[in-house]
């Protein structure tokens, strides 16, 4: 009887033990840490710069025999408005050339602009585009003319730093009926732009 007692207390107390076998423990999951956005810094345009530029021109008169080309450069300056993903601008730069016109009878002297700018920023670029006044100097036979013409064209900036930034521009210029000459005369200039902003 004590047989039979004992062996009742034992699997009352160690049945629930044994009931359903080895417990599995669930492992906790693994919380990932959030990935932080990668900003990309733009640069900031506003305010005014000033810079240098050196480039290549090629002239035409329309069948006229003033044609050629040559190399130009000289220096600007303005002040532009960063408007969040746009910017606006206005330039004045100054190009003294050496393009001789139909061999001897002339040259391009120098070329001076008058701009209007607006662009879209990539990152550290600015592509924009622009247009305005342009007013040009010529020595034809002997005689020195000018005349005043606009021009379209496009460019882009590269921010090397806060101060700095390199580019490049290309500009297509009508003068029509050049100093009243009957002649007119297109000229695309192609530069190299570097620039310090204050």
């Amino acid at each position: 009887m004590k047989s039979i007692a004992a062996f009742v207390l034992t699997a009352v107390v160690a049945g629930p033990a044994l009931a359903g076998g080895p417990t599995v423990v669930t492992p906790e999951p693994v919380v990932a840490a959030p990935v932080e956005p990668v900003i990309v810094q733009s640069a900031d345009w506003s305010g005014f710069y000033a810079g240098a530029q050196i480039g290549y021109g090629d002239v035409d008169s329309n069948g006229a025999g003033l044609d050629g080309n040559g190399f130009l450069g000289g220096i600007h300056g303005g002040y532009r408005w960063d408007l969040g993903s746009y910017v606006v601008g206005t330039e004045i730069d100054y190009d003294a050339a050496d393009i001789n016109l139909g061999g001897t009878t002339g040259s391009l002297d120098d070329v001076a602009r008058l701009k209007l700018i607006g662009g879209a920023e990539l990152g550290n670029s600015l592509l924009y585009a622009t247009t305005g006044a342009a007013y040009a100097d010529a020595t034809v036979a002997g005689a020195s003319l000018s005349d005043n013409g606009w021009f379209y064209g496009a460019g882009v900036n590269v921010a090397i730093n806060d101060k700095w930034t390199v580019g490049g521009e290309l500009l297509q210029h009508n003068f029509n009926n050049f100093d009243g000459s009957g002649v007119d005369i297109d000229a695309l200039t192609a530069t190299a732009r570097v620039g310090f902003k204050f």
